[in-house]
């Protein structure tokens, strides 16, 4: 009789193992990137909040400190033209052309000329000039200025001449008790002239055609692309003739008997030195020190001439920044010239 069959002595089979459940340590370690990238994020946007907060601290500050330079420079400029109160001789720089906007401008050198003469200190006034001339009318204004202070304040007014004394800068020099020279100065071109260029016969060998509308027949008068009208010429050679008649009065009033006329005093040619005093121009040779030491008798020497100092310079260019959009707003309009 065979035994029943016993039980398998192996071991059961384990039942299928569950997934792995994540560990409370991987969980936290993906929070605290998450974490440090949030707070990465926030310290970025602080500092870049903090650097736009800067920049306009800086802007802000950099347009006080402009326009505080600008009032300490007006200001210093404005301390500095008091003059020493001890004996001294006024020294006005006439250089370069003469005009508006330029260095030797009617509205700088009357101001100037107003503070040397109001000076008690000032024992006469010394226009040194190097200039080949410019605007008649802003010379004459300073010549006007120059007579009616010297009559005021009873102060003498010497010119000295250093490379040139033409046209405008002579119209302003006549006004001078005396005018002192080098030898080698050139002085004179009394005379007038209103130049320009004509471009009609250009035009025509370009294929060039001149559409010019005016209202009022003389508003284009001396256009450089139309042809040469003979009567609006002949009105504007009557009209320089006025000014030159003009201008050979004011030689003649501030000359006087010193002066030997010949028919070229009058005709825009210009002498040497030594020529100019020969006929009348101009009285004596020297220079600033020899006018300022044995002519004044005051060796020191103080400068009047205004001087463009560099907060004017930064509010001038500031001024130019500001009106470059409103000049190109402005020429989009029409204009009555």
């Amino acid at each position: 009789m065979t035994a029943p069959d016993e039980p398998s002595a192996a071991a059961p089979a384990s039942p299928p193992a569950a997934p792995a459940a994540a560990t409370p340590g991987a969980e936290a370690t993906a929070l605290q990137a998450s974490l440090d990238r949030v707070e990465r994020l926030a310290r970025e946007l602080l500092l870049q909040r903090r650097s736009d907060r800067r920049w306009r601290v800086f802007f802000r500050l950099a347009w006080l400190g402009l326009v505080v330079a600008i009032a300490w420079g007006l200001f210093s400029q404005r301390l500095g033209s008091s003059a020493p109160s001890q004996p001294h001789t006024a020294l006005i720089d006439v250089r370069g052309e003469i005009g508006v906007g330029s260095e030797a401008n009617a509205e700088d050198l009357v101001a100037a000329l107003r503070d040397a003469f109001e000076d008690p200190g000032a024992q006469a006034v010394v226009l040194r000039i190097n200039s080949p001339g410019g605007s008649p009318v802003q010379s004459g204004i300073v010549n006007d200025e120059v007579r009616r202070l010297k009559a005021l304040h009873g102060k003498k007014v010497y010119a000295v001449v250093e490379d040139l004394c033409a046209s405008g800068a002579y119209y302003i020099a006549v006004a001078a008790d005396e005018i002192y020279v080098d030898k080698a100065s050139l002085v004179g071109s009394i005379g007038v002239l209103m130049d320009g260029f004509g471009f009609t016969g250009l035009m025509e060998k370009l294929g060039i055609e001149r559409r010019l509308l005016t209202a009022g027949e003389n508003k284009g008068m001396l256009d450089p692309f139309s042809p040469q009208d003979e009567r609006q010429t002949a009105y504007a050679k009557a009209l320089i003739d006025q000014v030159h008649q003009q201008f050979i009065a004011v030689v003649r009033q501030g000359r006087g008997d010193r002066l030997r006329e010949t028919p070229d005093t009058f005709s825009g040619l210009f002498w040497n030195g030594e020529e100019a005093i020969r006929i009348g121009l101009a009285d004596h040779l020297g220079n600033l020190d020899h006018v300022a030491r044995e002519v004044v008798k005051a060796e020191d020497i103080v400068d009047y001439t205004p001087r463009e100092n560099v907060a004017e310079r930064l509010a001038r260019q500031f001024g130019a920044a500001v009106g470059e959009g409103i000049v190109r707003t402005a020429r989009t309009l029409p204009a009555l010239r």
